[in-house]
């Protein structure tokens, strides 16, 4: 037999792809970060995506600051001359708020560019405009940085478990107000202390209205509850209280019973009564008594994590650094990957799911529980009164505990579940009653 050698094909000379050009809306904490990463791992991300990605422009406020590592040749204050570039195939959002984040993120989609953001109160307020936007673009707007930072969630319930039904998403998903709690808890100090070490840390703004008065959470709820329900769900539906009405005497009344206080974004859906139609959703943030053996009990310091449940999958915990410049940053890298990969497939990820459209609930309607602390007379048939007043709203009392004797005593009341409203209903009455001095503290018990 005659062997044939093979002549080797010669070597083509192959052009280099031509990169993915990237521009970034913003260059704080997070937006420094990612510009640091884009460059410093070029060539894995040019393995991971198939093609480099190449900054070519970030932009800021004011151009006189010093940027470390970033080339001040990319920085320009020109934002929208930035997004409406047609050499612009991916960009990123990360300078916050409404406007002008919003005209700026619907000029790049209306310039083919696929979006990445962590703006959770642009999506909040607005997500069904950026949506819409996206869709007729043809064009990705991912955002999994705008919850819970480096914590993988958004995909999850966008992808993961879009095959399952979803019937609940509790989370602690503020880590400052989560530090705050945790140290109250464990070091015994007061919410004003607790906040200047936040601040001391870096874990709290100067001014932390939108952390302690839980707008920040109220927004991540509104956004995990979309997802979730497949229902538009806006900051403003979303029932919101803070912190700052959180004493030690509060932290004291949970350790009591076993319990320990966090600033929870609960989204429910409703059981079905009289069928699938008649389903409703319930988004709210306020602080709660939760037992110390659930698994958000444990969550301390200024993480976040998030508590699934789901008919199918059971239950879910996600958990991890909620806040940050590298975890964000991560988050944001993850996105940009996937939507550069995409576009190189000519494909794009899932947009908005709102089909079901169901209602969204008021906080009356909501099944509950409270721990209530009430100054009283120390008198006999104080008790009973009192007792006449939660049969009268059809509420049933779990546990009673008296403190105190002499002029005034204490009474510390948990009810079993009822309604919200009339729950709310019975310490306005209780409020009234000659015999109860004060209502001291009134707060939800979940999570059993």
């Amino acid at each position: 037999m005659t062997l044939t050698r093979v002549q080797p094909m010669p070597l083509l000379d192959v052009p280099p792809l031509p990169p993915l050009r990237v521009a970034m809306l913003g260059c704080g904490v997070v937006g420094s970060e990612v510009a640091r990463l884009i460059i410093e791992q070029a060539e894995d991300l040019r393995a991971r995506v198939g093609r480099p990605l190449e900054l070519v422009g970030i932009a800021v406020r004011g151009s006189d600051r010093d940027r470390p590592g970033i080339d001040p040749e990319l920085i320009t204050t020109e934002a929208e001359e930035l997004v409406g570039r047609d050499d612009i195939d991916l960009v990123i959002e990360v300078i916050g708020g409404i406007e002008p984040a919003r005209s700026l993120i619907l000029a790049a989609l209306r310039h083919g560019a696929s979006v990445v953001t962590a703006n959770k109160a642009l999506l909040a307020a607005d997500g069904a405009t950026l949506f819409e936007a996206a869709q007729q673009a043809g064009a990705d707007l991912y955002f999994e940085a705008a919850v819970a930072g480096a914590i993988p969630i958004i995909r999850p319930l966008r992808e993961s478990l879009v095959g399952d039904e979803i019937t609940s998403v509790i989370g602690i998903v503020n880590g400052t107000t989560n530090y705050i709690l945790d140290r109250m808890d464990t070091a015994g100090i007061s919410f004003a202390e607790a906040l200047a070490e936040a601040q001391a840390l870096g874990y709290a703004e100067a001014d932390p209205t939108a952390d302690v008065e839980g707008f920040d959470a109220a927004a991540k709820a509104a956004i995990l509850a979309s997802l979730a329900f497949h229902t538009r769900v806006t900051g403003a539906d979303v029932y919101r209280e803070g912190i700052t009405g959180i004493t030690p005497a509060d932290i004291a009344s949970a350790h009591d019973i076993g319990c320990v206080v966090k600033l929870l974004a609960i989204c429910q859906l409703s059981p079905p009564v009289l069928g699938a139609a008649d389903r409703r959703v319930s988004v709210r943030v306020h602080p709660a008594m939760i037992p110390r053996s659930h698994p958000l009990a444990g969550v301390g310091d200024a993480y976040n994590a998030v508590f699934v449940e789901s008919m199918s999958a059971g239950r879910l915990m996600f958990y991890g650094p909620g806040a940050g410049g590298s975890p964000t940053a991560s988050a944001v890298l993850g996105d940009l990957v996937t939507v550069a990969r995409n576009r190189l497939r000519g494909a794009v990820g899932p947009g908005e799911s709102s089909y079901a459209a169901r209602p969204v609930s008021e906080i009356g309607g909501v099944m509950t529980r409270y721990h209530l602390s009430l100054e009283v007379a120390d008198r006999a048939g104080v008790l009973a009164t009192i007792a006449q007043v939660f049969a009268e709203h059809d509420v049933s009392i779990e546990t009673v505990r008296q403190n105190g004797r002499g002029a005034g005593a204490q009474l510390v009341i948990v009810t079993h579940h009822a309604q919200d409203a009339a729950l709310s209903a019975t310490v306005r009455a209780l409020r009234r009653l000659d015999v109860v001095r004060e209502v001291t503290s009134v707060m939800r018990v979940e999570g059993d």
